[in-house]
């Protein structure tokens, strides 16, 4: 007697879902406060003025403004 099932479907139906990093605001865009600029894994890129950075080094926007990229900072003037 077999102690496994056959064929697996049951097993095997899982897949996480993607998660959609990148830039949602690019440079010269206006951002409200609160408004997410880019996603990313790890520290890519570096809060600068007027910008914040969450637990998961998502950065968004602090002031209303226009995003500005410099170099690896990302700011909001």
């Amino acid at each position: 007697m077999a102690h496994k099932k056959g064929q697996g479907s049951s097993r095997n139906g899982r897949d996480s879902n993607p998660q959609f990093r990148g830039l949602r605001l690019f440079g010269g865009q206006p951002a409200k406060p609160g408004a997410i600029i880019l996603t990313q894994c790890g520290t890519k890129f570096r809060p600068g003025n007027n910008v914040g950075m969450g637990r998961n080094y998502t950065l968004f926007a602090k002031a209303e403004g226009t995003v500005q990229f410099q170099g690896k900072k990302v700011h909001v003037v």
